[in-house]
């Protein structure tokens, strides 16, 4: 009987967050085009890491909202994003968590993948738990305040740098279905980007990560410098129909000039 009262509340659990998610992020519209909502409704915060520019949200994150207040040059506090957050934390508590965060869902959901050894306790556990505070203090309310641009405004750093929401719900979805994004990533976003990682894999793991990278970066630009070996090569064989072939010492001398060029100009622009 617990184990049955146990199972269904774990599907109910998902029920429940899988209709909060769709609720929250009922913008259809916005994934089709690659755009956001920015109707009356993206004035109300919901609970939990749904970000302002995932193309489905109808709400607004109260973590982003409050870095927007604090780095607004015109404003210093934001009473009801503050406001916001008291209330749901002490009505709710975690339950926003486990129950009704989109970002919790992923997880419970990645979680359900099986894998061969799961830790229920991660090492350092007790020092990392307290990171949260640091990232809440420096990156949602010192940065915004103390970082401002030329006109005196600030960012939205935990939006920005830390918050896996905004990758997975905002910046992944809008490059994928906007294609002024996709133009401004360039070949980074083609099937190019794919076939050039699986090129680096192959080259890695047969020739080391020197040549990998070299190789890689030879495909970016659309060219490559040639060895030293070859250009030797490359310059005897275009100077044998001149004339007769040059002394072993005189080939030797060319060989040797071509391969120390590249010393003499590094100890040139040292």
């Amino acid at each position: 009987m617990a184990k049955l009262l146990g199972a269904l509340r774990r599907h109910v659990r998902t029920a429940v967050q899988l209709g909060w998610t769709a609720l929250t992020n009922g913008y259809a519209a916005g994934f089709a085009k690659g755009t956001i909502y920015k109707g009356e409704l993206k004035r109300v915060c919901v609970p939990g890491l749904n970000c302002y520019s995932c193309p489905g949200a109808l709400g607004s994150c109260p973590i982003g909202s409050l870095q927007a207040v604090l780095g607004d040059r015109d404003h210093w506090f934001s009473f009801y994003a503050v406001g916001f957050l008291l209330f749901i934390g002490a009505l709710l508590g975690r339950f926003v968590c486990g129950w009704l965060c989109p970002f919790g869902l992923v997880q419970d959901l990645l979680h359900k993948i099986p894998f061969p050894k799961k830790l229920k306790r991660l090492p350092g556990d007790r020092v990392l738990k307290y990171l949260r505070y640091v990232v809440l203090v420096g990156f949602v309310i010192i940065l915004p305040l103390t970082v401002l641009d030329v006109v005196g405004q600030g960012s939205p750093w935990y939006c920005k740098y830390i918050c896996p929401s905004g990758t997975l719900f905002a910046g992944i979805p809008l490059v994928a279905s906007n294609p002024g994004l996709q133009a401004a990533l360039g070949w980074l976003f083609s099937w190019k980007a794919a076939i050039l990682i699986v090129l680096l894999l192959l080259s890695w793991s047969c020739t080391g990560p020197s040549a990998a990278i070299s190789a890689l970066w030879a495909r970016c630009t659309g060219c490559s410098t040639p060895s030293p070996s070859t250009a030797t090569r490359w310059t005897q064989t275009s100077a044998s129909p001149a004339g007769p072939a040059p002394a072993p010492a005189a080939s030797a001398l060319s060989r040797t000039s071509i391969q120390t060029v590249p010393s003499a100009s590094a100890a040139a622009s040292a």
